[in-house]
């Protein structure tokens, strides 16, 4: 009987959505390694494997068998996922691109090495960001510079940034599992929270409803852009500063202690 890899939800699934791993058509007792690997947007390769054994009707529910060793151990249903590590030192996993889906390739090889055992089964899946009829929409409005996320049923709204730069994946990921409600969560790239209210007041694709509130979050920051270069000289001067203080108390002190 020829291995089968199964895949729920099979095709495409979520981000953050569990991905039910299985095997099928394995002989009782066989020893087997599971591999998985994506590529960023930029190539880089990330990859992950465990080692398992098949249960007595020749089966394999990564919900209920223990990994033996590899990338992890222990009954770990999504540990082929987040055990994955980067091929390049110190590279991490950044999707820039909402809009399009990781493609994860997951292996099932014979034996329990990662990398010399005969191919059994394999199968791809796509985990995406941005869910099916959710609208992605960029707003420059004054000096807010955001994205305003539209859901196809109901009127919710998030506009993330952090330090400068907007994180769109955990924007993309929230309204994916949205109720519908008139909720409104705005999350400022820069720009004063009067802008963002006038925006989504006046905004063609959210008509009829209320001023929102502006909900901070410990990950987003709102400030408004430098209106010059002073200071930051100031600030560098200040820091220029208490940094010689430290460095000639440090100095007399030492001085001090060897006398």
């Amino acid at each position: 009987m020829e291995a089968t890899l199964v895949l729920e939800p099979a095709g495409r699934s979520c981000w953050d959505e569990p991905l039910g791993i299985s095997v099928r058509g394995l002989a009782p007792g066989q020893p087997v390694t599971l591999r998985a690997a994506l590529r960023d947007e930029k190539g880089a390769l990330f990859r992950a494997h465990a080692r398992y054994r098949a249960d007595a009707h020749g089966q394999l529910d990564l919900a209920r068998a223990p990994a033996l060793g590899g990338s992890f151990a222990g009954l770990e249903p999504m540990g082929l996922l987040w055990a994955m590590q980067p091929e390049r030192p110190f590279w991490r996993l950044v999707k820039r691109d909402v809009q399009t889906p990781f493609v994860l390739e997951l292996d099932v090889l014979d034996g329990h090495e990662p990398d010399g055992g005969r191919l059994l089964a394999k199968a791809g899946h796509e985990r995406h960001f941005l869910a099916p009829g959710v609208r992605r929409v960029p707003v420059r409005e004054g000096r807010v510079r955001a994205t305003l996320f539209l859901p196809p049923v109901h009127h919710s709204t998030e506009l993330p940034g952090h330090h400068g730069k907007l994180m769109e994946e955990t924007a993309t990921l929230s309204w994916t599992h949205a109720v519908p409600s008139p909720l409104f969560h705005v999350h400022l790239h820069y720009g004063p929270t009067s802008d963002s209210s006038d925006f989504l007041t006046k905004d063609q694709h959210c008509p009829h409803l209320p001023p929102p509130p502006v909900s901070k979050h410990t990950h987003t920051h709102t400030h408004t852009r430098p209106q010059g270069l002073m200071p930051q000289y100031i600030q560098l001067f200040v820091n220029w500063f208490l940094f010689t203080a430290l460095s000639l108390t440090l100095w007399e002190l030492e001085r001090w202690l060897s006398g």
